[in-house]
């Protein structure tokens, strides 16, 4: 049986160094590989033509690219399409692809299922597997099949960013350094529910955006709504958040799904506003997608136009998240669930 070998995607320069000095190699060859994985994305180290013959002999007895296709896609009438992929451990996590005029935004996944339980997300209903690695993480856009198109990228799918830091950080360097995609770091969105020991290296070491889920602004109700509360209390978070300044390039958003009947009232709107008054950042409400199980439901247009304005008028910025792919398993871990259980 062949040996297992160590992906190359997902590492950073100074793991390529280390690597590249540990077998032998002249230290410059380091950049020479980041450059076939990141710029020239290709698909094996025979393809690196510029390492001696002997040089990619030696890396292929340990080391391989590491890329893998998705296995599976569901297409919505509207463009968008949901990739799933299967890590070497059998796992599978979704990434979703979402075309717009100007944009592609992929929205990708950082573990496989997630420990935080939030009652409306279906990837919480999974329990937790594993985290992903770098590679695995990277592999959702270095395998994308339209990945020359994409202009932005959000850590909101499958999992908890900040229960996978690590992980989460070496992606976003080489997304955003030199060696790599050498995209500004205002194209990438990191997503949390408020873990606050990630959060406070996470603002500290990237200058990525932020996006917060909220989802209500009375500790109780987020606390049923997201059991994280009870160890991240959000009023905590944004006390944490005000000794940083997002008045410049990077942004603050907060994540608002809106629940008919549940936080979708004058009174929640009114709590926000009090609660988020002097932060620089923004809301984006998002329209609840239906998933089986939870006796949630989403709200009309004119109810969000409502709360929108509400909050608007009262000097927190509001955006409508447009609502996409709702006829593709759209909510988050829906896809992988379900291939899950035909492979039992």
């Amino acid at each position: 049986m062949d040996k297992k070998k160590t992906p190359l995607l997902g590492m950073t320069l100074h793991e390529l160094q280390e690597l590249v000095v540990g077998l032998g190699l002249p230290r410059f060859t380091a950049r020479q590989i980041a450059s076939w994985l990141y710029v020239k994305k290709v698909d094996s180290i025979d393809a690196m033509t510029n390492l001696s013959l002997k040089n990619r002999e030696r890396l292929k007895e340990q080391y391989e690219v590491g890329g893998s296709v998705p296995v599976e896609s569901m297409r919505s009438a509207d463009g968008t399409v949901k990739y799933l992929y299967r890590t070497p451990e059998g796992h599978y996590v979704e990434a979703v692809y979402i075309p717009e005029e100007d944009r592609a935004t992929l929205c990708v996944s950082s573990q496989v299922g997630c420990k935080m339980n939030c009652h409306f997300c279906m990837t919480g209903k999974q329990g937790f597997s594993a985290s992903l690695t770098s590679a695995q993480i990277l592999n959702q856009i270095y395998s994308l099949p339209e990945r020359d198109r994409l202009t932005n990228v959000v850590f909101m799918g499958m999992g908890e960013p900040f229960d996978n830091l690590e992980a989460v950080l070496r992606a976003c360097e080489v997304l955003t350094a030199d060696y790599g995609y050498a995209w500004s770091p205002k194209r990438i969105t990191v997503s949390t529910v408020g873990l606050k020991k990630g959060l406070r290296r996470f603002l500290e070491e990237s200058d990525c955006h932020l996006a917060v889920s909220l989802h209500s602004p009375f500790p109780q109700q987020r606390a049923q709504l997201m059991p994280a509360e009870k160890a991240y209390s959000i009023t905590e978070v944004v006390e944490l958040l005000r000794g940083y300044d997002f008045s410049k390039q990077r942004r603050l958003s907060f994540e608002y799904i809106v629940f008919k009947g549940v936080n979708d009232s004058e009174e929640h709107a009114r709590e926000l506003v009090r609660l988020l008054r002097g932060l620089d950042c923004r809301i984006n409400l998002i329209r609840f997608h239906a998933i089986p199980g939870v006796g949630l439901e989403g709200v009309d247009r004119d109810q969000m136009i409502a709360f929108r304005d509400y909050l608007t008028h009262h000097g927190v910025f509001a955006t409508l998240r447009a609502s996409r792919g709702e006829d593709i398993f759209a909510a988050c871990g829906m896809l992988s669930t379900e291939r899950m259980k035909n492979d039992c």
